[in-house]
C-alpha cells in the first residue's frame, strides 16, 4: 500500500474525514460478510441435523426388514455344561440333549530323560540335558551308531499326512523340537523337567497325530527322548527291548466334541457345534439329559422398539427446537474489533444466541419435520394369529404423544410407551406393547416393519441427489456452498470499490494540499518582497 501523508499544508485530519466518508460502503463490507458468516454457521447445523437423520434412515434400514425382529433366546437346564446362541433360523420348542464327550487335542507327556557320560575309568555320571545336548549323549543311546540313528525310521502322522524325522550324530534335542514343530505339532522341551511336551495344535480327531518307529534303533531312541508309548503300556512284542526302569510316555487321544439331540448325534473337532439355527458351546459331559428351552424374545423386540422410539423422539424434539427458536435478529456476527473487547464467555454466549436460531423457520426443516410426523400417524393393514386383517396405529400398541398441555415444549411430537417404567409420564398405565408382541409377535412385527419401512422410503426421497442437494442430504448443500463462495466474490468487490473511493478522495485531498503548497509559497514570495523595503 501506498504511503499517504496528508494534511502537511491545510492543517486539516484528512485521515480521518476520509474514514467517515467510506464508512458507509466499510459497514456494506461488514454486512456481507456476516452474512456469510451466519451462511457458514447455517451449514454446519445442517450438517449436524443431517448426520442424525441419515442415522435413523440407516436403522430404518434394518427395522424395516421383518427378520430383524425375528429375535429369539434359548434357555438350557443346565448352564455349566453346555451355552447357547440362538439364531434367527432357530426353531421355537423344547428339546433333549446329552454331551457324551468334550473336543481335545492329541498330547504327550514324555517321560524324565537324562544323559550318560562313561569317564577312561569306566565311571558312569547321569546329567539333565538341555536343548543344545546330543541325542547320542542320552541315557540308552550308548552303542547306538551314527548310521543307526540315520536309518532309525522315525514317522510322524499328522491329521493324516507323514513326515519323517530325519536326525544324525550331529541331531540336538532342538532339533527334534524343530522338527515336530515343522511337522504342524505344538512341541517343547521343558529342561527343569527334563521331558518333551507334545500336542496337536488344534482340537478333533482330524487333528490326531502318532510317532512311530519301525526299526529297533528307531524305537530305542524314542525311549531315549521319552517319547515312545503305545495305547495299552506294554511293549509291541517279546523282542522289543527298552532300557531299566524306562516308563512309558503318556499319549491322550484327540477326541471330537459329541452330542446327542433328540436323539440324533452331531460331532465337531472343536467344543462348538452348530445345530438348526442353535450353537451349542459344550464344556462338561453328561449323564442326565439337559432340557433346551427356545422361544420368541419378546424382550429383545420390546428393546428394539423402545431404542428406535428413542432415536426418533431425540430427533423430532431437536427440530423441533431449531424450528421454533427464539429471533435472533438483533444479533450480527462479532467484528474482530468487537471479540477484542469482549471475555470468552460473552462471546460464546452471544454467538450462540444467533446459532440457536439461525434454522427458525427454515421451510426445509418444516417439511422433513412435517413428513415424519405424518409418516408416525399412519396406519397399516396387519394379520392377526386367528387370520383376521386390520388397519393398526401407534395408539392400538399404547405409543402416543403426550397431550399437548402435558407435554413440554418441543416435545409434544415425542411417542410414549404405555407401562414404560424408564417413562414417568406413562409407566403407571398397562404396557399394552409388550402384551401384544407377547400374544401376537407377528402381527407387532409386521405392524413396526411397515411403519419403519413406510419413513425409510419418506426419508430416503426427501435425501435424492438434485442440482441443489447432494445423495442422502435433505438440505440445498450444493446451493448453500455456491452461495458460500459467492460471497467471497461479493467482499473483494466491494473491498475493490471501497479502494478505489479512497484513493479517489486521497487524491482530492492531495491536490488540495498541493495547490495550499504553492499558495503558501506565492505568499511568502510577496511578504519577502514587501519586507526587503
Amino acid at each position: 500500500m501506498a504511503i499517504r501523508v496528508t494534511g502537511l499544508n491545510s492543517g486539516m485530519d484528512t485521515e480521518s474525514i476520509i474514514n467517515q466518508l467510506a464508512s458507509a460502503r466499510s459497514v456494506k463490507i461488514q454486512s456481507i460478510k456476516n452474512d456469510q458468516t451466519r451462511l457458514s454457521w447455517k451449514i454446519d447445523a445442517w450438517k449436524s441435523l443431517n448426520t442424525e437423520i441419515y442415522d435413523l434412515y440407516k436403522d430404518l434400514g434394518n427395522l424395516r426388514l421383518e427378520s430383524t425382529y425375528s429375535k429369539k433366546t434359548t434357555n438350557v437346564s443346565n448352564s455349566d455344561a453346555v451355552s447357547v446362541l440362538t439364531g434367527s433360523g432357530a426353531v421355537n420348542g423344547t428339546q433333549y440333549m446329552t454331551i457324551e464327550s468334550l473336543a481335545q487335542a492329541g498330547y504327550l507327556t514324555g517321560t524324565k530323560i537324562t544323559t550318560t557320560t562313561t569317564d577312561s575309568e569306566g565311571n558312569v555320571t547321569t546329567g539333565s540335558p538341555t536343548s543344545t545336548t546330543l541325542l547320542s549323549s542320552l541315557t540308552g543311546m550308548s552303542g547306538v551308531s551314527d548310521d543307526d540313528m540315520g536309518a532309525s525310521k522315525i514317522t510322524l502322522t499328522v491329521g493324516g499326512e507323514e513326515v519323517a524325522l530325519e536326525l544324525d550324530s550331529s541331531s540336538t534335542i532342538n532339533t527334534v523340537v524343530s522338527q515336530l514343530k515343522a511337522a504342524g505339532l505344538n512341541a517343547s522341551f521343558d529342561e527343569s523337567n527334563q521331558r518333551f511336551f507334545i500336542s496337536s495344535k488344534s482340537s478333533g480327531f482330524d487333528n490326531e497325530f502318532s510317532i512311530t518307529a519301525e526299526e529297533e534303533s528307531g524305537k530305542q531312541l524314542l525311549m531315549s527322548l521319552g517319547i515312545y508309548y503305545t495305547e495299552d503300556g506294554q511293549l509291541e512284542n517279546a523282542t522289543d527291548t527298552k532300557p531299566d526302569g524306562y516308563e512309558y510316555a503318556t499319549k491322550i487321544m484327540a477326541k471330537d466334541a459329541s452330542i446327542t439331540l433328540n436323539g440324533a448325534t452331531f460331532t465337531s473337532s472343536s467344543n462348538t457345534i452348530e445345530v438348526n439355527g442353535l450353537t451349542f458351546t459344550v464344556s462338561a459331559t453328561t449323564s442326565d439329559p439337559i432340557v433346551v428351552t427356545t422361544e420368541q424374545d419378546t424382550s429383545g423386540i420390546y428393546d428394539m422398539i423402545k431404542d428406535f422410539l428413542k432415536t426418533y423422539n431425540t430427533l423430532i424434539n431437536k427440530m423441533d427446537t431449531l424450528y421454533n427458536a427464539e429471533d435472533a435478529k438483533d444479533y450480527d456476527p462479532l467484528s474482530d474489533e468487537e471479540k477484542a473487547e469482549m471475555s470468552d464467555t460473552e462471546i460464546e454466549k452471544w454467538e450462540t444466541k444467533i446459532k440457536d436460531s439461525l434454522l427458525r423457520r427454515d421451510s426445509t426443516l418444516r417439511s422433513v419435520s412435517a413428513a415424519l410426523k405424518e409418516m408416525m400417524a399412519t396406519g397399516y393393514d396387519v394379520t392377526d394369529s386367528e387370520g383376521n386383517t386390520t388397519k393398526k396405529y401407534l395408539t392400538s400398541y399404547g405409543v402416543h404423544t403426550l397431550s399437548y398441555f402435558v407435554a413440554a415444549d418441543n416435545e409434544k411430537y415425542a411417542y410414549h410407551i404405555d407401562g414404560d417404567e424408564d417413562d414417568d409420564d406413562t409407566s403407571a398405565l398397562a404396557d399394552k406393547l409388550k402384551a401384544a408382541i407377547a400374544t401376537d409377535p407377528d402381527e407387532t412385527i409386521s405392524f413396526f416393519s411397515q411403519l419403519s419401512k413406510g419413513l425409510y422410503s419418506k426419508l430416503g426421497d426427501l435425501m435424492q441427489s438434485s442440482s441443489y442437494s447432494s445423495a442422502y442430504t435433505v438440505y440445498n448443500n450444493k446451493q448453500m456452498a455456491t452461495q458460500l463462495t459467492d460471497y467471497d466474490e461479493e467482499i473483494e468487490q466491494e473491498e475493490d470499490r471501497l479502494n478505489d473511493y479512497l484513493d479517489r478522495w486521497y487524491d482530492k485531498f492531495a491536490q488540495m494540499e498541493t495547490a495550499l503548497a504553492k499558495l503558501n509559497s506565492v505568499q511568502s514570495s510577496v511578504s519577502s518582497f514587501f519586507g526587503s523595503y
